[in-house]
């Protein structure tokens, strides 16, 4: 059995950040996870981020991503967008310099007893914690649309549960779903030789253009600063912002997806959705109807469809829930991450209801570890 501090739970940036700056100001920590397991397994190689090169993961402001890249030799404009495979090579370098030992294990069950925590490994090892901090992983809260069980498993898939495009050479791609990743996936399939893609959203086609994210450092800073920066500002106040977010994240699309896109194989359907979908009773393939009446045939159907907060389905935390207050899926916080379980605290995109749409970003990480720490540490 191992006792600890603090016991970090998840290996994404998230964790790292808090990890890292824990350990800086002498809290005993144990990382579980698997380092930058959903970026490595869960996006495809290829794909780009929509962040600038001043977003990293240090909380001390020391190993940054532009540290990381000046001792690569690496200057912004070489990196622009910044490939995934950059970041994961600096998500190592930050781990590699903060001295952070991550165990490559899975959190089977989380447990709360006389103030201290529980967590059983699926390897049967078992961690004894003063404090948890949680960065639940985003594939826990896949969104899927209401006609998907239409569809056979084998033949449709989330964004996230289909990383690998080498397969679907000569094939016919339905692409459910209109914002950033829809049409990043859509040129990717292209790349990889797919015959023709089809995109169907609901909305206008989003317009292309680059997306200036300063604005976004202001509240983040303001998060550190301000006691309950988010959740003090007035509704009308949140509701400014969000468009502004909105606007940069969901409505804006990136200027570097235009000529990738440039291909009579890519075929747009703005203003429809799905409105059945048949299997064919031989072979792979789906008769799909759209709501403007036109029928199309495909061989794979992805689901651009996003995320829905739903804590309760973070398996780990199965025998915390019922003391863990959610609304709308999202847990309540305090003005340091904490749940309604004392002791315990969740980020990333699970905060983003009381803290904020940035931190759904990398870009709220080094924020995060801040406050988390600095609670941990005026603890008795």
């Amino acid at each position: 059995m191992i006792t600890t501090e603090l016991l970090v739970v998840g290996a994404g940036p998230y964790a790292l950040s808090t990890a890292g700056l824990a350990r800086e100001r002498g809290i005993d920590t144990v990382v579980v996870g698997h380092p930058m397991g959903f970026w490595r397994d869960n996006m495809p190689e290829g794909m780009f981020l929509r962040s600038g090169s001043s977003w990293h993961m240090d909380a001390a402001g020391t190993h940054t991503l532009p540290a990381f890249l000046q001792q690569r030799g690496i200057t912004p404009t070489d990196i622009d967008p910044i490939p995934i495979a950059v970041f994961l090579d600096y998500a190592e370098w930050f781990r590699e310099q903060k001295s952070i030992d991550v165990q490559a294990e899975t959190i089977a069950d989380l447990t709360q007893s006389d103030g201290r925590f529980a967590a059983s490994l699926a390897d049967g090892e078992q961690i004894v914690a003063d404090a948890v901090m949680c960065a639940p992983g985003i594939r826990h809260y896949t969104n899927l649309p209401e006609w998907a069980s239409a569809a056979p498993p084998g033949l449709a898939a989330h964004t996230c549960d289909l990383v690998q495009f080498r397969t679907l050479a000569g094939a016919r791609v339905l692409i459910v779903g209109g914002r950033q990743s829809a049409y990043e996936w859509a040129a990717l399939l292209r790349e990889h030789g797919v015959a023709r893609v089809d995109i169907v959203h609901r909305h206008a086609v989003p317009r292309f253009d680059r997306v200036d994210w300063a604005f976004v450092d202001a509240h983040v800073e303001r998060t550190i600063s301000v006691p309950g920066y988010w959740r003090h500002l007035s509704q009308p106040e949140q509701d400014k912002i969000s468009r502004q977010f909105w606007a940069a994240g969901r409505l804006t699309l990136e200027h570097w997806l235009v000529p990738r896109l440039e291909w009579d194989g890519i075929h747009r359907w703005p203003g429809t959705e799905v409105a059945g979908v048949i299997p064919h009773s031989v072979g792979d393939e789906l008769d799909v109807r759209l709501s403007n009446s036109e029928r199309l045939t495909v061989d794979r159907i992805i689901y651009a469809s996003g995320y829905r907060a739903d804590l309760a389905r973070v398996p780990y935390l199965a025998s915390l829930m019922s003391r863990i207050v959610c609304v709308d899926g999202f847990p309540v916080l305090d003005e340091s991450f904490g749940t309604s379980v004392a002791g315990l605290y969740v980020t990333g995109f699970s905060a983003s209801r009381d803290f904020g749409p940035f931190f759904g970003f990398v870009k709220g990480a080094p924020a995060a570890a801040t406050l988390i720490v600095r609670d941990l540490l005026s603890r008795p």
